[in-house]
Parts: C-alpha cells; sequence; structure tokens
C-alpha cells in the first residue's frame, strides 16, 4: 500500500471505526472484546485489499456480517451467557430509565443466538429490507421473514418490557444506543 493510501485508510478508520464498532457490538451479542476483535479484523482484511475497494465501508461491514455468520456456523462455537433476570426499568423519562432500557435491550439480544441477533441487527439497526439482508447472509428471503419472526417473538419472551413501550420510549432506543427500535409486529 502506497502512502496515500495509507493516509485514506488511516483517515477511514479514524472516522468510522465508532460507528463500526456499533454494528460489532450488536453483532457479538453486546460483548466489546469479541466486537473489537471482529472489528479489528475486518479492518485487516480490508487493509489488504484497500486499493481495490470502491466503497470501504460497505466492504467492512460486509466483512463483519460474514466473520459473525462463520462464528456461528462452527460446530464448536462457544455457548452464549445468560443471566438469571432482566434489570427493572423505571418509568419516566431521565437519563437512568434511558440507561436501564439500553441495558434491557442489550440483555436481551445477549441472550439470542448470533443469527437472531445478526438478522435483527440487519433489519432494524442497519435498516436493510429483507431481500440485502437474505443476499449477506445467503439465504432466502423468507428464512429472513421466519427468523426475524421468531427473533422478535423471543426478544418480546426475553424482555416482555420492551412489548410495553410506547413510540416515544422506543424513540429512545435510536441506533445511536446500540438497539433495534422496533420490537411489535
Amino acid at each position: 500500500m502506497d502512502a496515500e493510501a495509507q493516509d485514506r485508510f488511516r483517515e477511514f478508520v479514524e472516522h468510522r471505526s465508532s460507528a463500526l464498532l456499533k454494528t460489532a457490538v450488536l453483532l457479538s451479542g453486546g460483548d466489546r472484546h469479541a466486537a473489537e476483535d471482529l472489528l479489528q479484523n475486518a479492518l485487516i482484511k480490508a487493509a489488504g485489499r484497500w486499493q481495490r475497494i470502491e466503497e470501504p465501508e460497505a466492504y467492512v461491514r460486509q466483512v463483519l456480517y460474514r466473520q459473525q455468520i462463520s462464528r456461528w456456523r462452527l460446530k464448536w462455537r462457544r455457548r452464549e451467557l445468560t443471566v438469571a433476570e432482566p434489570p427493572d426499568t423505571g418509568a419516566g423519562t431521565d437519563a437512568s430509565s434511558d440507561a436501564d432500557l439500553r441495558l434491557l435491550m442489550r440483555g436481551a439480544l445477549a441472550r439470542l443466538t448470533a443469527r437472531q441477533r445478526t438478522v435483527l441487527v440487519l433489519r432494524y439497526f442497519e435498516d436493510l429490507p429483507e431481500a440485502d439482508v437474505a443476499h449477506i447472509l445467503g439465504c432466502s428471503v423468507g428464512t429472513v421473514r421466519s427468523t426475524t419472526h421468531r427473533s422478535l417473538a423471543r426478544l418480546r419472551a426475553l424482555a416482555p418490557e420492551l412489548a410495553a413501550l410506547g413510540p416515544a420510549e422506543a424513540e429512545g432506543l435510536s441506533s445511536r444506543d446500540y438497539s433495534p427500535v422496533e420490537v411489535r409486529p
């Protein structure tokens, strides 16, 4: 890689790594260390092909998704840790109740399977249509639909407090908080 390409790569990493890390955190079920590893591996792959990449962010996101898919397809994958109870959420619109809501959502997402979490991240955090999600995951649109349906049902079962949210409270769970907004059918 020449000096100009190195500068462009450094600039890309500097400006887009935080947004990419948010996606990686969601894909890894809230495990920040695993997310950092996921992002680091994606950036290493991008650096090796940097001069041939036309859309760097799209390329890195694609690598993130595919690495996550590879993780859940491995036969020896590690089991996810579950918690006994999700944290209680308080009523109100103060910062602590918003933080409680984000923690509740993260905890519920962490208890989903990697595939369920990935489909929800792509559909609701990345706001991709079903056809694009199917293309990224290498499956049919019907598989995306059924996985989305089952994932949302499981999310509602894990965190019933989320189903009671109105539109104003759900707005507090925007993508800047690493959480999908829609949890209703």
